[in-house]
C-alpha cells in the first residue's frame, strides 16, 4: 500500500531553534507567523480595524489584553468594490425592464423561458454577492496567548479523527495523520486524540499500535529539533529538511536513523493485512477457532469487529462496539528520556518523552439501523471522549488530514479565550488545503477562491460556515446548547435529559465539559465504566433522544457539516475564521476527474437537501444575521441556477437546423446590455481576486470548473432532490475515494486516468453541441459571405459558442486521458472537428436569401444570453 500511495510534497520552510523545545516554543510564539501577518498586514488590501478599547477589562477577567487582531479591507478598494455591486445591480434590473418593454411576440415562449432564467441568474448573483460587502481578516496573537495563559493553563482538546475504508482511505494518511497528532506542539496532558473505525477492521487498530511503538522515536525527535511539518511521509517527503539549531551533526545522525525506523515502520504498516490474514489463517487451522475462520488478534484471541471472512456479528455494518486505550493519560510532570547508549543511540536526556492519549475505538452496527455515516460516528465519539477525558473544546480530522503546522491547537484558542467575545464563539474553521494536486490544478481542488474569498466575507457577519475538518468546537455547543449571551450562566439540565439519552454518567459529565478552563483528568477504565461506554456506542442509544438534529452532528442530509455549522449560528454563536502560514492543516484531494465530480456531487446533493429540510435558512429565528441567512440560502440554492446555464449551453442545438429561433430585438441595445453586465462581474470577480490574495490561475480555475460543474453535476443533483422530493426516498451519494493509481513514476497518473460513468454524458454532450454551433457558424458565413451583415451577425453570436469551449477546457483533457498531456492534440481535434462541421454544412445547405438577416442576428442574440445571470 505504500508504494500506491502517492508521497505528499511539502513545500514548507521552517526554522528550527537551537535544540531545546520549550526555547523553541518561545520563539515561534514571539515570531510566529500569526505575529508576522499581524506586521505584515499593513500593506496595500488590509488595514488595522478600529477596535475601540482593546484592553479586555471586562467584569471577572481583569484587565485581559486581546488574543487576535481584526484586519478590514481598505477603503481604497473595498469602497469602488461595493459601488461595482450596485452599478451592476442597476445595470441588472434596468435590462430586466427593457427587456419586458421590448417583449418578443415572435417566440414568446422561448423570449419567457429566457427571461425566466435571467431572473433566476440575477437573484442568484445578489445571494451570492451581499454576504460578500465586509470581507474581515482576524489574526491570533500566539505570543499574547503565551503571555496570558502559558502551558499551564491552556485548556484541555479532545481530538477526532474518523476513517472507514483502509483502501478508499489509505492507512498510510490515517498514521500520518495520528503521528502529527501525538507530536503536535500543546501540552501533552491536554489533550487525547481518538480514531474511530467506522469499518471495524483489525488492520487500523493494529496500525495504532504500531503508531503508538513508533512515536516513542517520532514525538521526542520531533520536540528536540521542532520539526515542521510533524508528519513524517511529509517531513521526509521534502527535498530538504532545513535545520537553523547549532547541533547539526548530531542532528544528522538521528534524522537518518529516524528515516531508517520510519522507512521500517512503513512496511510493517503496509504488511499488516497479509501479517493478519497469514496469523488468522495459522489460528483457524490449529482448530483454535472450532471450525469457524474468525479474525485473530495478536494475543490469540478473536477480533470482535469486522472479521476477513464476514459472517455474522463479524461484518461491516453489524458487529460489536470496541473501545481500547492504546495510550493511557500521560502523567503532568515531564519525563525526561535517556542519554544517547548502544541499544538507544538517540540522546532525550533533555527532552520530555510523554505521549498524548491515544483511543481506538469503533462503534456497535447491526442490521436494521440507519448508522448515519460519518455524522454517527462522529456523535459516539463525542459521548465516548465525555467519559474518558471531557475536554472542552473538541477538534475534528478526516483520516487524510494531519497537522502540517504545530502550533495549529493554540491557534484557534486565541479566539475561544478572547475577553471579547470568546465565550460564544462556537467553532473555528481553518481552510483546507491540499497535497499533491497537479501543478496547475487543472479541477480547482485548491478551490481558494472559496477558501481564501467567500470565507474571508462570512467572517465578517457571524462566521464561517463549518466545512467538516480542520474545526475546532466547543463541546457544550456540540450539545445544542445555547451561547452565554442567551442563556443562564449554569446550564441546567433539567427537563432536558431525555434529549441526550439514558446515560446518567454521560449527562452528569456535561457541566463539566463545559467549563472552558477545564484540562483533562485521568479516569480508570474499570468494568462499571466500560459497561458505560459500551451504553454509549450502541445502535439503539440515540432512540427517542435529541441526537442527530438538536444535540450533535445533523443526520439524514449528506452535509452533515454545513448543516451543523448552520444549528449553531441560528442559536446565536458564531464563528471564526483562521488562516495560517505555514497552514495549519494539509489533506489530500482527489485529482481524478471522475472522484473530483463525485465529491461534488455529494455536496450539491447535500446542500439542497439543506433547503428542503428543517435546516432551511428562511426558517431560522431572528439570532440569524440577515447577511448569514442569505449566505446559507445561497449554499442551499445554487444548484438551481445551473439547470437554465444546462439549457442556454444546449440552445445552439436549436439553430444547427433551423433558422427561426430567437430572443430579443433590438439586437444592438441587447448586445450593449448583454457586455455591460457581463463585464461588470468580471470586474467585480478581479476585486475580489485582490483582496482575497490569490492568483488570477485560481480565479480561472474557479470559473472553468463551475461551468464543468453546472453542465452536469449540478443539474444532476437537482434531478436527484427531485426524484426525492417525488418518491420519498433518500439519496445515496459516493463516497468519495483517496486510493490513487498513482505510481513512483509518474505522481500525478490519477489525472490522466478516465473511469468512464453517465455523471460525463451530459458535459460530452454540451462540448460536442458547442463544437458543432461553431463548425456551423464557420459554414453560414462561408455560405453568405464573410463580409456579409448576416455572417458577421453569426460571427458575434459564435463568440458565446468559443467561450464555453474555453472553459469546458480542462473536462475536454480529463476525457482524453494519457492524450491529454499533450494539449496541442486537443486543439488539433478542436479544429479538425469544427472545419469538418463548416465544410459539411456548405456541402449541405444553399445561401440564404436576404429576408433572413434578421434571423441570424436573433441567432447571435441567444448566443449571448447565456452569462448573463
Amino acid at each position: 500500500m505504500a508504494a500506491a500511495v502517492t508521497r505528499r510534497a511539502n513545500a514548507l520552510r521552517a526554522e528550527a531553534p537551537d535544540g531545546n523545545a520549550e526555547s523553541g516554543r518561545a520563539s515561534l510564539a514571539a515570531d510566529s507567523p500569526a505575529a508576522k501577518r499581524a506586521v505584515d498586514a499593513k500593506d496595500d488590501v488590509w488595514v488595522a480595524a478600529d477596535e475601540g478599547d482593546t484592553s479586555g477589562a471586562i467584569a471577572g477577567d481583569g484587565n485581559r489584553p486581546p488574543l487576535f487582531r481584526t484586519f478590514k479591507v481598505k477603503g481604497s478598494i473595498l469602497h469602488p468594490y461595493r459601488f461595482m455591486i450596485l452599478v451592476r445591480l442597476v445595470a441588472i434590473v434596468a435590462f430586466f425592464a427593457w427587456r419586458v418593454k421590448h417583449k418578443n411576440h415572435d417566440g414568446v415562449w422561448l423570449w419567457a423561458t429566457s427571461m425566466v432564467a435571467d431572473v433566476w441568474f440575477g437573484f442568484s448573483w445578489l445571494l451570492n454577492q451581499l454576504p460578500k460587502l465586509n470581507p474581515v481578516k482576524r489574526v491570533p496573537d500566539l505570543a499574547a496567548l503565551a503571555d496570558h495563559s502559558g502551558d499551564a493553563n491552556l485548556p484541555g482538546i479532545d481530538i477526532f479523527v474518523t476513517t472507514v475504508d483502509p483502501v478508499d482511505e489509505p492507512l498510510l494518511y490515517t498514521v500520518n495523520t495520528i503521528l502529527s497528532i501525538l507530536a503536535t506542539d500543546y501540552p501533552v496532558d491536554k489533550y487525547a486524540c481518538y480514531l474511530s473505525d467506522d469499518g471495524g477492521t483489525l488492520v487500523h487498530y493494529e496500525a495504532m499500535i504500531e503508531v503508538a511503538n513508533f512515536a516513542v522515536l517520532w514525538v521526542p525527535f520531533c520536540r528536540k529539533y521542532c520539526v515542521e511539518p510533524r508528519s513524517p511521509e511529509n517531513y521526509f517527503g521534502m527535498k530538504t529538511q532545513p535545520y537553523a539549531g547549532s547541533m547539526a551533526g548530531e542532528f544528522m545522525r538521528d534524522h537518518r536513523r529516524v528515516r531508517r525506523e520510519y522507512d521500517e515502520f512503513k512496511v510493517r504498516v503496509d504488511s499488516l493485512s497479509t501479517t493478519i490474514r497469514q496469523r488468522s489463517d495459522a489460528y483457524n487451522s490449529s482448530k483454535k477457532g472450532d471450525g469457524v475462520r474468525a479474525t485473530w488478534m495478536a494475543d490469540g484471541t478473536q477480533w470482535p469487529g469486522t472479521w476477513i471472512e464476514q459472517v455474522e456479528n463479524h461484518r461491516r455494518g453489524q458487529h460489536a462496539g470496541i473501545v481500547q486505550v492504546i495510550l493511557g493519560h500521560p502523567s503532568c510532570k515531564p519525563q525526561l528520556g535517556s542519554p544517547a547508549s548502544a541499544d538507544n543511540p538517540l540522546d532525550f536526556s533533555n527532552v520530555d518523552t510523554r505521549l498524548p492519549m491515544l483511543v481506538y475505538m469503533s462503534r456497535e452496527k447491526r442490521p436494521g439501523y440507519n448508522h448515519q455515516k460519518k455524522a454517527g460516528a462522529m456523535n459516539v465519539m463525542l459521548r465516548v471522549s465525555a467519559m474518558l477525558s471531557n475536554a472542552p473544546f473538541v477538534v475534528n480530522f478526516d483520516g487524510d488530514h494531519y497537522i502540517n503546522n504545530s502550533q495549529a491547537l493554540r491557534a484557534p484558542m486565541c479566539f475561544m479565550l478572547d475577553p471579547r467575545d470568546g465565550q460564544n464563539t462556537a467553532f473555528v474553521q481553518f481552510p483546507q488545503r491540499f497535497d499533491d494536486v497537479d501543478p496547475t490544478d487543472r479541477y480547482a481542488n485548491h478551490n481558494r477562491v472559496f477558501f481564501d474569498g467567500t470565507m474571508l466575507s462570512l467572517n465578517g457577519l457571524q462566521g464561517p460556515s463549518y466545512l467538516g475538518t480542520g474545526t475546532m468546537f466547543r463541546r457544550v455547543a456540540l450539545y445544542g446548547m445555547e451561547p452565554p449571551r442567551y442563556r443562564a450562566e449554569n446550564i441546567k439540565l433539567a427537563g432536558k435529559v431525555n434529549e441526550f439519552g439514558s446515560s446518567t454518567s454521560f449527562i452528569n459529565s456535561m457541566p463539566d465539559g463545559a467549563i472552558q478552563e477545564r484540562s483533562i483528568t485521568p479516569v480508570l477504565v474499570d468494568e462499571a465504566l466500560s459497561n458505560d461506554l459500551a451504553t454509549l456506542m450502541t445502535c439503539a442509544y440515540e432512540d427517542g433522544s435529541s441526537w442527530g438534529r438538536d444535540v450533535g452532528w445533523v443526520y439524514n442530509i449528506a452535509t452533515e457539516d454545513v448543516v451543523t455549522g448552520f444549528r449553531m449560528h441560528r442559536q446565536g454563536w458564531r464563528s471564526m475564521y483562521c488562516s495560517m502560514e505555514p497552514a495549519a492543516f494539509r489533506g489530500t484531494a482527489p485529482i481524478n476527474l471522475t472522484e473530483r465530480l463525485y465529491q461534488v456531487l455529494r455536496w450539491s446533493g447535500g446542500s439542497l437537501e439543506m433547503f428542503f429540510s428543517h435546516s432551511n435558512a428562511l426558517m431560522a429565528g431572528r439570532r440569524l444575521h440577515p447577511l448569514q441567512r442569505v449566505a446559507y440560502l445561497n449554499m442551499s440554492t445554487y444548484p438551481i441556477v445551473t439547470v437554465f446555464i444546462l439549457a442556454y449551453n444546449l440552445f445552439p442545438v436549436l439553430w444547427l437546423f433551423s433558422e427561426q429561433f430567437y430572443i430579443q430585438r433590438p439586437f444592438g441595445t441587447y448586445i450593449m446590455y448583454l457586455v455591460a453586465v457581463i463585464a461588470m462581474i468580471h470586474v467585480i470577480g478581479m476585486f475580489e481576486v485582490k483582496w482575497a490574495g490569490i492568483t488570477l490561475l485560481d480565479w480561472c480555475r474557479n470559473e472553468q470548473f463551475y461551468m464543468i460543474g453546472a453542465t452536469g453535476v449540478y443539474p444532476t443533483a437537482v434531478l436527484y432532490m427531485a426524484l426525492k422530493l417525488v418518491t420519498g426516498k433518500g439519496i445515496y451519494f459516493r463516497l468519495t475515494s483517496k486510493q490513487t493509481d498513482a505510481c513512483s513514476n509518474d505522481k500525478f497518473a490519477d489525472l490522466y486516468t478516465v473511469r468512464w460513468v453517465p455523471l460525463l454524458l451530459p458535459t460530452i454532450v454540451v462540448l460536442v453541441v458547442n463544437v458543432a454551433a461553431v463548425g456551423a457558424a464557420i459554414g453560414k458565413a462561408a455560405a453568405w459571405g464573410f463580409f456579409t451583415d448576416q455572417a458577421r451577425h453569426v460571427l458575434l453570436g459564435m463568440l458565446f459558442n468559443v467561450w464555453i469551449l474555453v472553459l469546458l477546457y480542462p473536462f475536454a483533457l480529463g476525457i482524453m486521458g494519457k492524450w491529454g498531456k499533450r494539449p496541442v492534440i486537443l486543439f488539433v481535434m478542436l479544429v479538425m472537428a469544427i472545419g469538418a462541421v463548416g465544410l459539411v454544412y456548405v456541402a449541405l445547405h444553399a445561401p440564404y436569401p436576404a429576408d433572413i438577416s434578421e434571423v441570424a442576428a436573433s441567432l447571435g442574440e441567444a448566443s449571448l444570453t447565456g452569462p448573463s445571470g
